[in-house]
């Protein structure tokens, strides 16, 4: 069937760049998580469509570029009053899209408001610095000061997994830094950016400031690549990073990639706690979080007391309907990544591993899974799994424990459970993650510190005064007296 035809009764998805035109371009299907119905055809927009963005953005940000400080406060605080009115809305189509469950996808999107909130008002305290310049002879009779200015047109490319968050933790600060940004969302994510692009608009933001590109890996590769756009941020695999990485170039380049979160528990760990507290972070949204817990290694004691606390918990989690507000797991983003996830199991097991509590597959929907004795050689030791499976581990000792955290080539959050201070700080020096948390498990995040990975997960951070940095380039201004 030709895309002409398919688009007399199913919709076609095109970008956003402040109006309403409809697209040529070839399409593919966007299909609902839950029950693989085609939800519309997204338009790959590719050269051509990052062509008409930039020029768009080049117009936008020549316009603003002398925005004084309150416009761009102002901008951000409509767009948190607004995307705080749509909540319900805007949920009900990440649930749709994603297949993240309606609880977990309403909490999401208030938090997108307050981040574009917190944005604003850290915006209020970024400053530059004044230069002691007449440290040297030279330098007296000199006056130096730094300030941040924009690059002017930037890019963010989102994953489908956090829609509305990892979305704005990208737009907000490119704004609120003076940039115009464009987007390239994840198929799946892209119905709620260009709602977001819509709404943001509608509260006020010029045209052409925050624009959505739809498509996938050919329209990544050309924002990233094009000449204008002097920034890329990039949240995904690492695989996906490195071919961006190379196509950006010699430009700014900020990426969180992959991860395969390490959560240690010690033996004189709260062992109930720390099982509740992993089980979630290992399971909740199906395990689709670049930092959800996957290898649990647990101090050799208290091992077999943690598993069967920890597979009790998991047992507790209610797998269903992602539009149930009871769901804690909803279906996979598709049928494929729950197939690639049930194959990375079925590798450990033919490895000899075992379950301690069996998952269960019915075509995008698996259950939470936890599996022992998986070989360091299995891909479930090696590789980010990005689905509802947990790996516990035994080890002896603290010097064991670590050695087994740092076995991987992933590096961005981990978490230790300990109630000994001297054991948290032999971590805290010696666990090579970009974050690390005591007694919290490794999803826990809060948008107030720097967010990065180390290794293969990623340069750059994130976080609100982190992120506006980042879209920030320092510029220096000496006077002669």
């Amino acid at each position: 069937m030709r895309d002409a035809d398919i688009g007399m009764t199913t919709p076609i998805i095109s970008s956003f760049l402040g109006d309403e035109k409809p697209s040529d371009a070839p399409t593919f299907d966007q299909v609902r998580p839950q029950d693989g119905r085609i939800i519309g055809r997204i338009a790959e927009s590719g050269q051509s469509g990052v062509e008409a963005a930039v020029a768009v953005a080049t117009a936008a940000f020549a316009a603003h570029r002398l925005s004084p400080v309150h416009q761009r406060v102002g901008w951000l605080k409509s767009a948190a009053d607004a995307l705080s009115q749509t909540v319900d809305e805007i949920a009900a189509l990440i649930c749709e899209d994603v297949g993240k469950p309606i609880r977990i996808a309403r909490g999401e999107v208030r938090r997108g408001a307050e981040f574009l909130e917190a944005t604003a008002a850290t915006l209020t305290q970024l400053g530059g610095e004044v230069l002691p310049l007449d440290v040297t002879a030279a330098g007296a009779g000199h006056f130096g000061y730094t300030r941040h200015v924009p690059y002017g047109v930037v890019a963010g490319i989102t994953p489908f997994n956090a829609p509305v968050n990892l979305l704005v933790q990208k737009v907000a600060p490119a704004i609120a830094a003076g940039n115009a940004v464009i987007t390239k969302p994840a198929p799946a994510g892209t119905r709620t950016a260009l709602r977001l692009a819509r709404l943001f608009q509608d509260a006020g933001w010029p045209k052409g400031l925050f624009t959505v590109l739809t498509g996938d890996k050919e329209t990544a590769l050309a924002l990233a690549s094009h000449p204008t756009v002097r920034a890329v941020s990039f949240t995904g695999g690492t695989t996906a990073g490195d071919a961006l990485a190379r196509a950006a170039g010699a430009k700014k380049f900020v990426a969180e990639l992959g991860s395969n979160a390490a959560n240690v528990v010690l033996a004189d760990a709260d062992i109930q706690e720390a099982a509740q507290k992993i089980a979630a972070a290992a399971f909740e949204a199906s395990g689709q979080q670049c930092i959800s817990a996957q290898r649990v290694l647990v101090e050799k004691p208290v091992f077999d007391a943690f598993v069967q606390s920890f597979a009790a918990a998991a047992s507790k989690l209610k797998v269903g309907r992602a539009d149930d507000p009871a769901t804690d797991v909803g279906p996979m983003v598709s049928r494929a990544a729950a197939e690639r996830v049930m194959a990375m199991c079925e590798d450990a097991i033919a490895s000899g591993a075992t379950y301690a509590l069996e998952p269960q597959h019915t075509d995008a929907l698996v259950s939470p899974g936890i599996l022992l004795n998986v070989p360091r050689t299995a891909r479930l030791w090696r590789e980010e799994v990005f689905g509802p499976m947990a790996i516990v581990v035994p080890f002896e000792g603290v010097a064991d424990g670590l050695a087994l955290a740092n076995d991987s080539p992933f590096g961005l959050q981990g978490a230790v459970f300990t109630s000994n201070l001297r054991s948290a700080f032999q971590f805290a020096d010696q666990f090579d993650v970009g974050a690390l948390w005591i007694n919290e498990a490794s999803r826990f995040r809060l948008d107030i510190y720097p967010f990065g990975g180390m290794k293969q997960s990623g340069v750059g951070r994130e976080g609100l005064r982190y992120a506006i940095e980042e879209f920030s380039q320092v510029k220096f201004i000496g006077i002669r007296a």
